[in-house]
């Protein structure tokens, strides 16, 4: 029998504006890591969740519709997150150290809210992000169950590489 971490690790997955990568990755971990995880995502310039993102990870049987994009300060007085993933280059420049973060990583993803063309071009670049984001957590996955913060962070960065 494997033993489990005492309490629920806090991942938090950050990027700019809360409406797409990070909210495709907080929807993957929360429905594929099980009770191991508190997921939770949050923006540096928080916007609105992408329809395109909700539509996508609809097709994979995970719903988006009641997430709502975040500011990173909602997080200020809360417990402190075990592992911070900041899932966009901006992100990671605009909040290098997140405060009150005991771990954190770095999985750059493109945005697929920047392409262009038609709806079913436009689409297929948030399925391609979405995948990717979906090979990094079953990535980080695989190091199931996890036991401590350390195994969780050196899986992440793992991931990330």
């Amino acid at each position: 029998m494997s033993e489990q971490p005492a309490s629920p690790l806090r991942v938090l997955f950050l990027c700019t504006h809360n409406s797409a990568r990070s909210q495709m990755a907080e929807g993957l971990l929360r429905a594929r890591g099980g009770p191991s995880f508190l997921v939770f995502s949050a923006g540096t310039e928080p916007g609105t969740v992408h329809p395109l993102a909700i539509k996508v990870m609809q097709e994979i049987g995970i719903d988006l519709h009641n997430h709502t994009a975040k500011g990173i300060a909602t997080f200020a007085t809360q417990p402190p997150m075990d592992l911070v993933i900041t899932v966009c280059h901006e992100a990671q420049v605009a909040c290098p150290i997140f405060p009150n973060a005991r771990r954190q990583v770095h999985w750059g993803f493109s945005d697929p809210s920047r392409v262009t063309g038609t709806e079913e071009e436009r689409l297929a670049a948030f399925r391609h992000i979405r995948d990717l984001i979906a090979a990094r957590i079953a990535q980080l996955l695989e190091h199931k169950p996890v036991l401590s913060l350390e195994q969780l962070y050196a899986a992440a960065r793992e991931a990330g590489s």
